[in-house]
């Protein structure tokens, strides 16, 4: 579904992202983890077009994509739910969810998408007319998802889900992104959390300094002693 080969990217002179390598099955929730720094974010951002690609090939469904300008990218069926969240804090939560089906193909389906949401998130529904800034964080990383949602990709893009999180909400989050990739979206996670990011994968790879340094199914890469000693602390 999503193949990225030799990928380069880089702020100024400073390279962030060197060679990197890897694809991405329909329907699969695969996870990407790493260190602070590691990149983890500038290649999420790259894959929803936020930033350019300096070099390498971003194939989706079969599409080169690399050079799709960015407002493109969403259009071809990719959505992203940022770290920190980004919502308009002083728009409510219906108004920053309804931003999430702006495209024509999307606002067709908004009645559905967000009565899907709103199951999906049951707690949203009586804060749809209250401003996105007054919520706890876990009902604003929420929002943030639905909103992700309603422009019904086919590829969910999460950055960091759990940050700032407490424990018991990251759960719950996590099992929503389950859920979501259950029915149907296929989901690319980079998150800090290894344990929790292994646990929902169906298969992950791990990034350091920019290069993409281990892979395989969650087990085959707590069966590592270097992984589990570097990212899990046993």
């Amino acid at each position: 579904m999503l193949e990225v080969r030799d990928l380069q990217v880089a702020y100024g002179q400073a390279p962030a992202l060197w060679g990197v390598t890897f694809e991405l099955r329909k329907g699969e929730l695969l996870s990407v983890v790493g260190p602070n720094g590691a990149g983890k974010t500038t290649l999420i951002n790259t894959l929803a077009g936020i930033l350019r690609a300096r070099g390498g090939r971003i194939d989706f469904e079969g599409r080169d994509i690399t050079a799709l300008p960015p407002h493109r990218f969403c259009e071809a069926g990719i959505a992203i739910v940022p770290e920190g969240r980004r919502l308009f804090g002083g728009m409510s939560v219906l108004e920053n969810l309804e931003i999430g089906s702006i495209l024509p193909a999307a606002k067709t389906k908004r009645a559905q998408s967000l009565e899907s949401v709103l199951t999906l998130f049951p707690a949203l529904k009586v804060k749809l007319g209250q401003a996105a800034g007054e919520l706890s964080g876990g009902q604003q990383q929420m929002v943030a998802i639905g909103r992700a949602l309603m422009a019904c990709p086919r590829l969910l893009l999460l950055d960091e889900p759990s940050l700032g999180l407490s424990p018991l909400i990251v759960s719950e989050m996590f099992s929503a992104i389950q859920r979501v990739n259950a029915e149907g979206t296929a989901v690319l996670l980079v998150e800090q959390n290894v344990a929790m990011a292994l646990r929902v994968a169906d298969r992950a790879y791990v990034l350091e300094e920019g290069r993409m340094a281990a892979e395989g199914t969650p087990d085959e890469l707590m069966q590592r002693d270097e992984i589990r000693r570097a990212y899990l602390g046993t």
